[in-house]
């Protein structure tokens, strides 16, 4: 039997949604049977029961920090064990929203204006409105570097950007952000290629973390896309033009806001969610690929730094 290891859990704001994807996973690969399964939290115990189980395969499916920024990558190849999704560079690049926008604006990707705020700026509270106002406009969007999910993301305006950004000071330093508004477009990537999009449409302000993860939310989700072939064509090749510049491997789902005829590059995510309510699973299904199947072709495309 193949031993699979399932990551789940630890230590970032996303340690629901991860064992949520670990339980919907564990189930799908053992009705099976011919794999030998063991799903671990990595504390500090880890190591040892990496070593004394012996995986052929881990199944990396933590979110957020530690777990998609190349931390436990690094780990695991060290211990030369063979993993999904990305590897230690592209998770870090990728999780870091100022230095993937760097590479996207680089690599000529249209993305939304932005500044690195950092709580150990003293600046007069009115000059960094006004500062703002100048550089990227209202409203704005307040984000953490490293975190999934939408979580800790606020829209904001001139009245209450500085009760956000009080807010938010735990994190050292965020990312402030031009407001994109739009339509919100999805693009997953497996493989290497294309596997599809999906738009969502929330009843609230943004696919927030509610949005993502709470049934009542009332997302619509809309797939196919109601677009042309060129502009869909346009979108999927920026997704998988970034999953190329940033050697993402395995699955990705990149964030888009279309605006004005524009596709705006919000990040690419290199462990998205593979929850009931997630939407790498369900652009799989529209596109004939069961739940079980896009598990195994993740799987399939495990590796050592590749």
């Amino acid at each position: 039997m193949k031993k699979i290891l399932i990551l789940a859990g630890g230590y970032s704001k996303e340690k629901e949604i991860s064992l949520q994807t670990a339980k919907s996973v564990f189930s799908e690969l053992n009705k099976e049977k011919k794999y030998n399964i063991k799903v671990v939290n990595p504390d500090g115990h880890f190591i040892k029961v990496l070593r004394n189980f012996k995986p052929n395969t881990v199944l990396n499916l933590l979110h957020g920090r530690y777990g998609e920024d190349g931390y436990i990558q690094a780990i695991l190849e060290s211990e030369k064990i063979k993993y999904t999704h990305s590897g230690v560079l592209s998770s870090s690049l990728a999780i870091d929203k100022e230095l993937s926008k760097k590479i996207f604006i680089k690599n000529k990707i249209l993305t939304p204006k932005y500044v690195k705020f950092s709580y150990r700026n003293n600046k007069n509270k009115l000059k960094l409105v006004n500062s703002l106002k100048k550089k990227i406009g209202f409203p704005l969007v307040v984000k953490p570097l490293n975190e999934g999910s939408s979580v800790n993301v606020f829209i904001c305006n001139k009245n209450n950007v500085l009760k956000i950004l009080r807010k938010l000071n735990e994190y050292g330093e965020v990312l402030l952000e031009k407001y994109i508004p739009g339509r919100e477009i999805q693009v997953a990537i497996l493989g290497g290629k294309v596997l599809g999009a999906i738009e969502l449409r929330p009843t609230r302000k943004f696919y927030d973390y509610e949005a993502k993860y709470n049934p009542k939310a009332r997302t619509e989700h809309i797939i196919p896309v109601e677009m042309s072939k060129n502009k869909y064509q346009e979108v999927t090749k920026i997704a998988l033009k970034a999953h190329k510049i940033l050697n993402c491997r395995g699955v990705t789902r990149s964030d888009f806001r279309y605006y004005k005829n524009s596709f705006y590059l919000l990040e690419t995510n290199t462990q998205p969610g593979m929850t009931s309510l997630s939407l790498v699973p369900e652009i799989a299904k529209f596109n004939n690929i069961t739940f079980k199947n896009l598990i195994k072709k993740i799987l399939e495309d495990a590796s050592i730094n590749k």
